[in-house]
Protein backbone atom coordinates (compact mmCIF):
# COMPACT_ATOMS: atom_id res chain seq x y z
CA UNK A 1 0.00 0.00 0.00
CA UNK A 2 2.86 2.43 1.01
CA UNK A 3 4.73 1.71 -2.53
CA UNK A 4 0.96 2.65 -4.25
CA UNK A 5 1.23 6.38 -2.78
CA UNK A 6 4.45 7.19 -2.47
CA UNK A 7 6.37 5.04 -5.03
CA UNK A 8 8.89 2.71 -4.65
CA UNK A 9 12.35 4.22 -3.44
CA UNK A 10 15.28 4.20 -6.34
CA UNK A 11 17.55 1.62 -6.34
CA UNK A 12 21.11 3.09 -6.05
CA UNK A 13 24.09 0.84 -8.12
CA UNK A 14 27.29 2.19 -6.66
CA UNK A 15 30.78 0.99 -8.52
CA UNK A 16 32.65 -1.76 -6.07
CA UNK A 17 35.00 0.71 -3.78
CA UNK A 18 38.55 -0.57 -5.67
CA UNK A 19 37.36 0.48 -9.50
CA UNK A 20 35.13 4.14 -8.42
CA UNK A 21 38.51 5.04 -6.51
CA UNK A 22 40.60 3.87 -9.58
CA UNK A 23 38.85 6.30 -11.79
CA UNK A 24 38.45 9.33 -9.32
CA UNK A 25 42.09 8.74 -7.67
CA UNK A 26 44.53 11.23 -9.06
CA UNK A 27 46.93 8.87 -10.79
CA UNK A 28 49.69 11.82 -11.64
CA UNK A 29 50.41 11.91 -8.03
CA UNK A 30 50.15 8.59 -6.95
CA UNK A 31 52.44 7.78 -9.72
CA UNK A 32 54.94 10.16 -8.35
CA UNK A 33 54.78 9.50 -4.25
CA UNK A 34 55.79 5.91 -5.68
CA UNK A 35 58.53 6.81 -7.59
CA UNK A 36 60.02 9.11 -4.66
CA UNK A 37 59.74 5.78 -2.57
CA UNK A 38 61.47 4.17 -5.59
CA UNK A 39 64.17 6.93 -5.64
CA UNK A 40 64.23 7.07 -1.59
CA UNK A 41 65.38 3.21 -1.28
CA UNK A 42 67.61 3.73 -4.27
CA UNK A 43 69.52 5.97 -2.16
CA UNK A 44 69.13 4.34 1.08
CA UNK A 45 71.34 1.56 -0.60
CA UNK A 46 73.57 4.19 -1.57
CA UNK A 47 73.55 5.83 2.00
CA UNK A 48 73.16 3.79 4.98
CA UNK A 49 76.03 0.80 4.91
CA UNK A 50 78.64 2.89 6.16
CA UNK A 51 76.25 3.90 8.95
CA UNK A 52 75.17 0.50 9.65
CA UNK A 53 78.98 -0.58 9.39
CA UNK A 54 79.68 1.97 11.88
CA UNK A 55 77.14 0.55 14.52
CA UNK A 56 78.11 -3.00 14.11
CA UNK A 57 75.12 -3.90 11.91
CA UNK A 58 74.44 -5.70 9.11
CA UNK A 59 75.17 -3.70 5.63
CA UNK A 60 71.59 -3.33 4.79
CA UNK A 61 69.85 -2.76 8.25
CA UNK A 62 69.19 0.15 7.18
CA UNK A 63 67.80 0.19 4.03
CA UNK A 64 65.47 -3.19 5.42
CA UNK A 65 63.91 -1.13 7.89
CA UNK A 66 62.60 1.86 5.23
CA UNK A 67 61.25 -0.79 2.93
CA UNK A 68 59.48 -2.27 6.08
CA UNK A 69 58.15 1.27 7.19
CA UNK A 70 57.76 2.03 3.76
CA UNK A 71 55.68 -0.88 2.95
CA UNK A 72 53.67 0.20 5.50
CA UNK A 73 53.14 4.05 4.72
CA UNK A 74 51.95 2.62 1.23
CA UNK A 75 49.22 0.73 2.99
CA UNK A 76 48.20 3.59 5.04
CA UNK A 77 48.36 5.90 2.34
CA UNK A 78 45.93 3.40 -0.26
CA UNK A 79 43.71 3.24 3.00
CA UNK A 80 43.05 6.76 3.53
CA UNK A 81 42.92 7.66 -0.40
CA UNK A 82 39.89 5.31 -0.51
CA UNK A 83 38.06 7.51 2.23
CA UNK A 84 35.36 9.82 1.97
CA UNK A 85 36.15 13.11 3.66
CA UNK A 86 33.68 12.57 6.41
CA UNK A 87 35.53 10.01 7.04
CA UNK A 88 39.07 11.39 6.65
CA UNK A 89 38.17 14.31 8.79
CA UNK A 90 37.31 12.56 12.04
CA UNK A 91 39.94 10.35 11.81
CA UNK A 92 42.71 12.87 11.43
CA UNK A 93 41.47 15.02 14.34
CA UNK A 94 41.16 11.70 16.70
CA UNK A 95 45.07 11.68 15.59
CA UNK A 96 45.38 15.17 15.94
CA UNK A 97 44.27 14.53 19.38
CA UNK A 98 46.62 11.90 20.17
CA UNK A 99 49.31 13.50 18.52
CA UNK A 100 48.69 16.17 20.67
CA UNK A 101 48.87 14.45 23.91
CA UNK A 102 51.92 12.63 23.11
CA UNK A 103 53.80 16.34 22.15
CA UNK A 104 52.34 17.15 25.29
CA UNK A 105 54.32 14.81 27.41
CA UNK A 106 57.52 14.94 25.74
CA UNK A 107 59.18 16.74 27.90
CA UNK A 108 58.54 14.40 30.45
CA UNK A 109 59.10 10.72 28.87
CA UNK A 110 60.80 11.97 25.80
CA UNK A 111 64.32 11.54 24.55
CA UNK A 112 66.83 13.45 22.34
CA UNK A 113 69.09 10.07 21.48
CA UNK A 114 71.66 12.67 22.13
CA UNK A 115 71.13 15.29 19.10
CA UNK A 116 70.33 17.78 21.93
CA UNK A 117 66.36 18.14 21.26
CA UNK A 118 63.76 15.61 22.91
CA UNK A 119 61.65 15.02 19.76
CA UNK A 120 61.23 11.64 20.25
CA UNK A 121 59.69 8.30 22.59
CA UNK A 122 62.12 5.53 22.41
CA UNK A 123 60.28 2.60 22.10
CA UNK A 124 63.38 -0.15 22.52
CA UNK A 125 62.79 -1.80 18.73
CA UNK A 126 62.08 1.90 17.58
CA UNK A 127 61.48 5.69 17.96
CA UNK A 128 58.41 7.75 17.75
CA UNK A 129 58.28 11.38 17.03
CA UNK A 130 54.79 13.25 17.81
CA UNK A 131 55.40 16.22 15.73
CA UNK A 132 55.52 14.51 12.37
CA UNK A 133 51.83 12.71 12.88
CA UNK A 134 50.46 16.10 14.52
CA UNK A 135 50.86 17.79 10.72
CA UNK A 136 48.33 16.46 8.97
CA UNK A 137 45.87 15.83 11.85
CA UNK A 138 46.60 19.74 12.67
CA UNK A 139 45.82 20.78 8.76
CA UNK A 140 42.68 18.85 9.04
CA UNK A 141 41.76 20.31 11.83
CA UNK A 142 42.15 23.79 11.41
CA UNK A 143 40.89 23.55 8.42
CA UNK A 144 37.63 22.07 9.83
CA UNK A 145 37.64 25.46 11.91
CA UNK A 146 38.09 27.56 9.63
CA UNK A 147 35.42 26.03 7.21
CA UNK A 148 33.05 25.87 10.07
CA UNK A 149 33.64 30.20 10.35
CA UNK A 150 32.62 30.48 7.09
CA UNK A 151 28.91 28.90 7.50
CA UNK A 152 26.11 31.50 8.54
CA UNK A 153 25.99 31.62 12.70
CA UNK A 154 29.58 29.67 12.72
CA UNK A 155 31.83 29.45 15.34
CA UNK A 156 34.81 31.59 15.66
CA UNK A 157 36.89 29.13 14.42
CA UNK A 158 39.75 31.20 12.79
CA UNK A 159 40.40 32.61 15.76
CA UNK A 160 40.37 29.13 17.55
CA UNK A 161 42.69 27.69 14.86
CA UNK A 162 45.12 30.81 16.04
CA UNK A 163 44.90 29.86 19.43
CA UNK A 164 45.61 26.27 18.70
CA UNK A 165 48.70 26.98 15.97
CA UNK A 166 50.15 29.46 18.80
CA UNK A 167 50.03 26.22 21.53
CA UNK A 168 51.50 24.05 18.88
CA UNK A 169 54.05 25.95 17.71
CA UNK A 170 55.02 27.02 21.83
CA UNK A 171 55.38 23.45 22.43
CA UNK A 172 57.47 22.53 19.57
CA UNK A 173 59.64 25.36 19.82
CA UNK A 174 60.53 24.08 23.41
CA UNK A 175 61.62 20.75 22.48
CA UNK A 176 63.32 22.72 20.44
CA UNK A 177 62.47 22.24 17.26
CA UNK A 178 62.25 24.90 14.98
CA UNK A 179 61.59 23.37 11.92
CA UNK A 180 58.52 21.77 12.79
CA UNK A 181 56.90 25.38 14.57
CA UNK A 182 57.82 27.07 11.02
CA UNK A 183 56.05 24.47 9.20
CA UNK A 184 53.07 24.39 11.73
CA UNK A 185 52.92 27.82 11.34
CA UNK A 186 53.20 27.89 7.31
CA UNK A 187 50.62 25.65 6.77
CA UNK A 188 48.30 27.83 8.69
CA UNK A 189 49.11 30.84 7.06
CA UNK A 190 48.57 29.21 3.96
CA UNK A 191 44.76 28.22 5.12
CA UNK A 192 44.03 31.12 6.71
CA UNK A 193 45.15 33.03 3.20
CA UNK A 194 43.17 31.01 1.44
CA UNK A 195 39.96 31.54 3.63
CA UNK A 196 39.92 35.10 2.84
CA UNK A 197 42.16 36.46 5.62
CA UNK A 198 43.09 40.10 5.34
CA UNK A 199 46.40 41.17 3.96
CA UNK A 200 46.73 42.99 7.43
CA UNK A 201 46.32 40.66 9.18
CA UNK A 202 48.80 38.81 7.35
CA UNK A 203 51.10 41.41 7.59
CA UNK A 204 50.99 42.05 11.55
CA UNK A 205 51.63 38.05 12.26
CA UNK A 206 54.49 38.10 10.45
CA UNK A 207 55.68 40.92 12.32
CA UNK A 208 54.77 38.68 15.15
CA UNK A 209 56.88 35.98 14.13
CA UNK A 210 60.10 37.88 13.35
CA UNK A 211 59.75 39.56 16.72
CA UNK A 212 59.52 35.63 17.68
CA UNK A 213 62.45 34.86 16.25
CA UNK A 214 64.31 37.90 17.73
CA UNK A 215 63.62 36.46 20.90
CA UNK A 216 64.59 33.09 20.15
CA UNK A 217 67.43 33.93 18.88
CA UNK A 218 68.43 36.10 21.91
CA UNK A 219 67.45 33.23 24.47
CA UNK A 220 67.96 29.76 22.66
CA UNK A 221 72.14 28.88 22.07
CA UNK A 222 70.48 25.90 19.61
CA UNK A 223 68.48 28.45 17.75
CA UNK A 224 71.31 31.07 17.59
CA UNK A 225 74.27 28.54 16.79
CA UNK A 226 72.53 27.63 14.15
CA UNK A 227 71.70 30.80 12.85
CA UNK A 228 75.18 31.95 12.83
CA UNK A 229 76.23 28.74 11.14
CA UNK A 230 74.09 30.20 8.16
CA UNK A 231 75.34 33.95 8.56
CA UNK A 232 78.71 33.29 8.35
CA UNK A 233 80.85 33.73 5.43
CA UNK A 234 83.21 30.75 6.21
CA UNK A 235 82.19 27.37 5.95
CA UNK A 236 84.07 24.63 7.90
CA UNK A 237 84.94 21.70 5.66
CA UNK A 238 84.40 19.66 8.75
CA UNK A 239 80.98 20.49 9.33
CA UNK A 240 78.03 18.58 7.97
CA UNK A 241 77.01 21.43 5.87
CA UNK A 242 80.66 21.60 4.81
CA UNK A 243 80.21 17.66 3.45
CA UNK A 244 77.02 18.17 1.64
CA UNK A 245 78.71 21.43 -0.06
CA UNK A 246 81.46 19.52 -0.98
CA UNK A 247 79.38 16.62 -2.63
CA UNK A 248 77.21 18.28 -4.24
CA UNK A 249 79.69 20.22 -5.94
CA UNK A 250 81.41 17.02 -6.66
CA UNK A 251 78.68 15.52 -8.40
CA UNK A 252 78.35 17.85 -11.11
CA UNK A 253 76.21 17.20 -13.90
CA UNK A 254 76.14 13.64 -13.72
CA UNK A 255 77.50 12.26 -10.85
CA UNK A 256 80.80 10.71 -9.41
CA UNK A 257 79.23 7.09 -10.23
CA UNK A 258 77.57 4.79 -7.72
CA UNK A 259 78.92 3.11 -4.93
CA UNK A 260 81.66 5.88 -5.54
CA UNK A 261 80.65 9.13 -3.32
CA UNK A 262 82.29 9.32 0.06
CA UNK A 263 80.15 11.49 1.95
CA UNK A 264 78.05 9.00 3.54
CA UNK A 265 81.16 8.14 5.24
CA UNK A 266 81.95 11.47 6.57
CA UNK A 267 77.86 12.54 6.89
CA UNK A 268 76.40 11.18 10.29
CA UNK A 269 72.80 11.78 8.71
CA UNK A 270 73.59 10.87 5.00
CA UNK A 271 70.76 8.57 4.92
CA UNK A 272 68.00 11.24 6.49
CA UNK A 273 68.35 14.91 6.81
CA UNK A 274 71.95 15.10 4.18
CA UNK A 275 69.91 11.98 1.54
CA UNK A 276 70.07 14.73 -1.23
CA UNK A 277 74.03 15.38 -0.91
CA UNK A 278 74.41 11.42 -1.66
CA UNK A 279 71.65 11.99 -4.74
CA UNK A 280 73.76 14.84 -6.07
CA UNK A 281 77.22 13.02 -5.42
CA UNK A 282 76.44 10.13 -6.70
CA UNK A 283 74.00 10.81 -9.78
CA UNK A 284 74.50 14.07 -10.54
CA UNK A 285 71.98 17.20 -10.93
CA UNK A 286 70.23 15.37 -13.17
CA UNK A 287 68.86 12.75 -10.30
CA UNK A 288 68.24 16.24 -8.05
CA UNK A 289 66.09 17.99 -10.64
CA UNK A 290 64.08 14.39 -11.26
CA UNK A 291 63.22 14.28 -7.37
CA UNK A 292 62.69 18.44 -7.65
CA UNK A 293 60.13 17.72 -10.61
CA UNK A 294 58.32 14.81 -8.83
CA UNK A 295 57.79 17.32 -5.73
CA UNK A 296 56.79 20.03 -8.62
CA UNK A 297 54.21 17.56 -10.25
CA UNK A 298 52.50 16.21 -6.86
CA UNK A 299 52.14 19.74 -4.90
CA UNK A 300 51.11 21.62 -8.43
CA UNK A 301 48.45 18.67 -9.68
CA UNK A 302 47.33 18.43 -6.22
CA UNK A 303 46.61 22.31 -6.15
CA UNK A 304 44.56 22.56 -9.68
CA UNK A 305 42.21 19.80 -8.80
CA UNK A 306 41.50 21.50 -4.79
CA UNK A 307 41.00 24.88 -7.31
CA UNK A 308 37.71 23.40 -8.97
CA UNK A 309 36.88 22.09 -5.47
CA UNK A 310 33.59 23.65 -3.80
CA UNK A 311 33.48 22.24 -0.23
CA UNK A 312 35.78 24.89 1.68
CA UNK A 313 36.79 22.07 3.87
CA UNK A 314 38.04 20.16 1.35
CA UNK A 315 39.61 22.84 -0.78
CA UNK A 316 41.47 24.40 2.47
CA UNK A 317 42.63 20.86 4.18
CA UNK A 318 43.56 19.90 1.18
CA UNK A 319 45.86 23.02 0.33
CA UNK A 320 47.23 22.79 3.28
CA UNK A 321 48.63 19.09 3.16
CA UNK A 322 49.96 19.89 -0.60
CA UNK A 323 51.54 23.14 0.86
CA UNK A 324 52.86 21.57 3.93
CA UNK A 325 54.83 18.64 1.67
CA UNK A 326 56.03 20.70 -0.62
CA UNK A 327 57.56 23.43 1.50
CA UNK A 328 59.41 20.37 4.00
CA UNK A 329 60.66 19.04 0.66
CA UNK A 330 62.08 22.62 -0.03
CA UNK A 331 63.43 22.92 3.47
CA UNK A 332 65.53 20.03 3.47
CA UNK A 333 66.72 20.58 0.27
CA UNK A 334 67.72 24.19 0.96
CA UNK A 335 69.21 23.05 4.10
CA UNK A 336 71.55 21.09 1.98
CA UNK A 337 72.72 23.63 -0.39
CA UNK A 338 73.25 26.56 2.07
CA UNK A 339 70.26 28.50 1.34
CA UNK A 340 68.26 27.97 4.73
CA UNK A 341 69.55 27.34 8.20
CA UNK A 342 69.64 23.78 9.35
CA UNK A 343 66.58 22.54 10.07
CA UNK A 344 67.01 18.60 10.85
CA UNK A 345 63.68 18.19 8.81
CA UNK A 346 63.64 14.78 6.57
CA UNK A 347 62.90 14.61 2.84
CA UNK A 348 59.74 13.09 2.24
CA UNK A 349 59.41 9.50 1.21
CA UNK A 350 63.04 9.88 0.02
CA UNK A 351 65.19 10.14 3.54
CA UNK A 352 65.22 7.56 6.27
CA UNK A 353 62.48 7.17 8.76
CA UNK A 354 60.10 4.98 10.30
CA UNK A 355 57.60 7.73 12.13
CA UNK A 356 58.70 10.46 8.72
CA UNK A 357 57.83 7.55 6.07
CA UNK A 358 54.23 6.35 7.84
CA UNK A 359 52.83 10.19 9.29
CA UNK A 360 53.86 11.42 5.31
CA UNK A 361 52.10 7.99 4.53
CA UNK A 362 48.77 9.48 6.32
CA UNK A 363 49.51 13.00 5.16
CA UNK A 364 49.62 11.64 1.00
CA UNK A 365 46.73 9.67 1.69
CA UNK A 366 44.49 12.40 2.79
CA UNK A 367 45.77 14.63 0.30
CA UNK A 368 44.72 11.73 -2.32
CA UNK A 369 41.40 11.73 -1.00
CA UNK A 370 40.47 15.46 -1.36
CA UNK A 371 41.76 15.49 -4.50
CA UNK A 372 39.68 12.41 -5.98
CA UNK A 373 37.26 13.50 -8.66
CA UNK A 374 34.16 14.41 -7.09
CA UNK A 375 30.43 14.61 -9.08
CA UNK A 376 30.25 18.78 -8.92
CA UNK A 377 30.22 21.66 -11.26
CA UNK A 378 33.17 23.78 -11.99
CA UNK A 379 33.76 26.41 -9.27
CA UNK A 380 33.38 29.09 -11.34
CA UNK A 381 29.99 27.89 -12.10
CA UNK A 382 29.29 29.73 -8.78
CA UNK A 383 30.33 33.11 -9.99
CA UNK A 384 27.84 32.89 -13.60
CA UNK A 385 24.55 34.70 -13.59
CA UNK A 386 21.36 32.72 -12.76
CA UNK A 387 23.12 30.25 -10.01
Amino acid sequence: MTEMVYGTAPVVHEDPVLPRWWRTIDKWTMSCILLLFGIGLLLGLASSPPLASKNGLEPFYYVTRQAFFGGMAMIVMFAFSMMNPQVVRRLAVLGFLAAFVALAFLPIFGTDFGKGATRWYSLGFASFQPSEFLKPGFVVMAAWLMAAAMQVGGPPGKTYSLILTVIIVTLLALQPDFGQACLILFSWGVMYFVAGAPMILLICLAGLVVAAGTFAYANSEHFARRIDGFLSPDLDPTTQLGYAANAIREGGFFGVGVGEGQVKWSLPDAHTDFIIAVAAEEYGLICVLVIIALYTVIVVRSLMRLMKERDPFIRLAGTGLACAFGVQAMINMGVAVRLLPAKGMTLPFVSYGGSSLIAGGIAVGMLLAFTRSRPQGEMEDLLRPGR
